[in-house]
């Protein structure tokens, strides 16, 4: 049966500029894509946040760069939280499939791997430390 599933993902830039931003997010799309096979038209919408000192540019612009021209997208702040993680994106992908919650595959890498220690035994979750494979 075919239901609407959340994927999460999250990844941190250096420096709050446009072209910084952008990669980390098509790399991080790209691999929730790699990961989850996800065909943009089972894709209901996407959701992007940022941490509140990244303004250099909206995430979104990697997905349509991508070509994901016809999917809902829609960016927000994330709230100054104490103890949160400065210069992080966040995306939460409302995609349409049959695969089942211990499928999904949640992808957080260059530091975000701390929003979800509770996750890091299970399978479902892609780590990554390190710089951007795409560098």
């Amino acid at each position: 049966m075919m239901r609407v599933r959340g994927i999460r993902g999250a990844t941190t830039v250096k420096h709050n500029t446009e072209q910084e931003i952008i990669s980390a997010t098509r790399t991080l799309l790209e691999k929730l894509i790699e990961e989850n096979d996800i065909a943009e038209d089972d894709v209901a919408s996407v959701l992007f946040t940022t941490t509140p000192e990244l303004t250099a540019a909206f995430p979104a612009k990697a997905a349509r760069e991508m070509g994901w021209s016809q999917v809902a997208l829609m960016g927000a702040a994330e709230i100054a939280a104490m103890n949160g993680i400065p210069m992080c994106i966040r995306v939460l992908i409302h995609w349409n499939t049959e695969k089942g919650l211990d499928e999904i595959v949640h992808v957080y890498m260059r530091g975000a791997e701390v929003l979800r220690k509770d996750l890091y035994p299970d399978h479902r979750v892609y780590v990554k430390n390190g710089e951007d494979e795409s560098k």
